[in-house]
C-alpha cells in the first residue's frame, strides 16, 4: 500500500479539511511512523494548516525527516501554516510595530507578511507539479483562513486567487496563494479544501506516488481508519479522550439539531474563548459539537476545530450584509440530518453591531430573532470594569427583548472581584429577570497571542479554554439552552428603528 503521512504536532489542524482522504499514517515531532523514518516509509507528506509556525512545534528530528523527503523527491503539499513551515521565514507581528519573524525550512523560496484572509476563491493554476499536472490555466476552488497571507519571493508561482476582501476592507484582485519548488515535487498553497473540492488534484497525486486501484481502495480504508482515531483525542498531544456516547442526543430522524448562539456586548468580550471551551468540554464528553460564526471571520472557528476534529464547512460562514459564505435559510438547509447534537454559533463583535445598517442581515441579534436561537450574552469586565459590563448586558438584554431575541443566560467574564460581581449579578437579575450562570475570572495567558486573530499557541488558548470552561460553567445547564431553530424571516429595517 502508499502510504502518505499527515504531520500530527501541536498547533496543526488535521481535519480541519478531508485532504482527500489521502492521509494514511501520522507523524509526530519525532519524525517516527510506527518506529521507522518517516522517509524511509512515507511515500508523501501532507502537512496541514493551523499554528505550526507560531507554536513551534516542528523538531530538529522532525525537520530532518521533511529535508530527507525534499532530497528525494517524495511529495510534500503544505497548507497555509504548513506552506509557512516550507518558506523561508513568516512575520506573525500583525500588532507589532516590529516584524517578528519565524524561520521555516527554506525549500520554497517565499517568506510570509501579514494579511488576513477568510473569503471563498476559485484560484487560477499557474504552473505544472505534481499537484497540477496537465491543469495549467484550469482554476480550482476552496476557502481561505489565514492572518499571514501576503506572499513574496522567487519561488515558482502555482496558484492565484480572486479574493474580495483582504484585512477587513473591500479590495477585489488576484493575489498569490500558491508556489513550488523547481524540481516540482514540492508545493505549498493557501487554498484550504483544495483537495476535497477538485477531485483532478486528487488524482494527479496518485499518479504521483504510482497508486494502483488496489492501492486507491486501501489508501481509502487506511484513512477512514486514522481519521476515527484522530478524531478520538481532543487537540493534540493532550492525552485527552473523547468518550463515545451509546446513541446520539439528536437522533438521525430529527431534521435540525438544536442550536444556541454566544454573543458580546463588544468585541473581545471573550466569546471565542468561552466558545472554545464549551465546545471542547462537550466533545470530551462524547457530544458531536458542530460551531459557526456569524459573519466572514471564521478563523475565530479554528480553536474550537482544533479541539473537536470537525471539519470547516461551506455553511459555517453565516453570512450578513453581504459579507460571509452563506445566508442563515441555506444554513439551516444543510445542517438538516447531519447529526450534529449540537450547534453553537459565535456572533460578530456585539450582538447590535451592524443592526442600523440598511443592508438587512447585518448583526448577530438579527440572526438569532430570524431563527428564534436563543443567545447567552457574554460582556467583560476587564475594560470598563464590573459595573459598566453589568449595566451593558441589562442594556443589550432590554433591546433584544424589544427585538424578540430570547436571552437564556448571562456570563460575566474577566471577573477580578468576586464581591462586587455578586452585586452586580444581582442587579443583572432585578433588571432583566435573566440569570447570571457563570461569573468568570481573568485567566491569565503565559504566552503572547490570547486571541485568535494574533500570534497563538493553540494548545495553550484551547486548554485554558477547556479548563475555565470545566470549573465555572455548567455543561448541563448550557446544553438544555439550546432549541431548535425555525427560519422565519429577517426584520425590516424600518422595523428595527422603530425598536429604538
Amino acid at each position: 500500500m502508499k502510504k502518505i503521512g499527515l504531520l500530527y504536532v501541536k498547533g496543526a489542524l488535521p481535519l480541519f479539511e478531508n485532504f482527500g482522504e489521502l492521509p494514511t499514517h501520522i507523524i509526530k515531532e519525532n519524525g517516527m511512523v510506527n518506529g521507522q523514518k518517516a522517509s524511509d516509509v512515507l511515500d508523501g507528506l501532507i502537512i496541514p494548516g493551523g499554528s505550526i509556525i507560531e507554536s513551534q512545534s516542528v523538531g530538529e528530528d522532525l525537520k530532518k525527516e521533511i529535508m530527507k523527503m525534499n532530497h528525494d523527491g517524495k511529495f510534500i503539499l503544505g497548507m497555509c501554516s504548513g506552506f509557512q513551515l516550507l518558506a523561508n521565514k513568516t512575520d506573525i507581528g500583525r500588532r507589532s510595530p516590529c516584524p517578528i519573524e519565524r524561520e521555516g525550512l527554506g525549500i520554497l523560496d517565499v517568506s510570509f507578511r501579514p494579511m488576513i484572509g477568510t473569503d471563498r476563491v476559485e484560484a487560477e493554476i499557474l504552473d505544472d507539479s505534481f499537484l497540477t499536472k496537465g491543469m495549467d490555466g484550469k482554476t480550482v476552488t476552496g476557502f481561505h483562513c489565514h492572518t499571514y497571507g501576503l506572499i513574496e519571493g522567487n519561488a515558482a508561482p502555482l496558484f492565484l486567487s480572486t479574493v474580495k476582501r483582504t484585512d477587513y476592507q473591500n479590495n477585489p484582485r488576484k493575489i498569490l496563494s500558491g508556489a513550488r519548488n523547481d524540481e516540482g515535487n514540492v508545493t505549498g498553497t493557501m487554498v484550504h479544501g483544495c483537495l476535497d473540492e477538485n477531485p483532478a488534484l486528487v488524482d494527479n497525486i496518485l499518479e504521483f506516488v504510482g497508486a494502483t486501484e488496489k492501492d486507491i481502495l486501501e489508501i481509502k480504508e487506511k484513512n477512514t481508519e486514522l481519521s476515527k482515531k484522530i478524531r478520538s483525542e481532543i487537540g493534540i498531544d493532550t492525552n485527552i479522550s473523547a468518550k463515545s456516547l451509546n446513541s446520539p442526543v439528536n437522533p438521525s430522524n430529527m431534521e435540525l439539531p438544536k442550536v444556541l448562539m454566544m454573543v458580546g456586548t463588544g468585541s473581545d468580550s471573550g466569546k471565542t474563548f468561552l466558545t472554545t471551551g464549551i465546545v471542547g468540554t462537550l466533545r470530551k464528553r462524547g457530544y458531536r459539537v458542530c460551531v459557526l460564526k456569524v459573519g466572514p471571520d471564521i478563523r475565530d472557528l479554528v480553536p474550537s476545530l482544533y479541539l473537536n476534529k470537525e471539519n470547516m464547512e461551506k455553511f459555517s460562514s453565516v453570512q450578513i450584509g453581504g459579507l460571509g459564505w452563506m445566508d442563515l435559510e441555506n444554513v439551516l438547509k444543510d445542517l438538516k440530518n447531519q447529526n450534529y447534537d449540537l450547534v453553537l454559533i459565535e456572533g460578530v463583535m456585539s450582538a447590535f453591531t451592524g443592526l442600523l445598517n440598511e443592508k438587512t442581515p447585518f448583526s448577530s441579534a438579527e440572526i438569532a430573532k430570524a431563527a428564534n436561537i436563543p443567545v447567552i450574552v457574554v460582556s467583560s469586565c476587564s475594560k470598563g470594569g464590573i459595573e459598566t459590563a453589568a449595566v451593558d448586558i441589562v442594556g443589550h438584554i432590554g433591546i433584544m427583548d424589544k427585538i424578540g431575541v430570547k436571552t437564556s443566560g448571562v456570563i460575566l467574564n474577566r471577573v477580578y472581584d468576586k464581591s462586587i460581581s455578586k452585586v452586580a449579578s444581582s442587579y443583572i437579575t432585578k433588571m432583566t429577570g435573566k440569570s447570571v450562570i457563570a461569573e468568570v475570572p481573568k485567566v491569565k495567558m503565559t504566552e503572547r497571542g490570547n486571541i485568535p486573530e494574533v500570534e497563538i499557541k493553540l494548545e495553550e488558548f484551547c486548554l485554558n479554554a477547556m479548563k475555565t470552561v470545566e470549573e465555572h460553567l455548567n455543561m448541563d445547564q448550557i446544553f438544555k439552552m439550546a432549541e431548535i431553530p425555525e427560519f422565519s424571516g429577517y426584520l425590516s429595517y424600518k422595523e428595527i428603528v422603530s425598536k429604538f
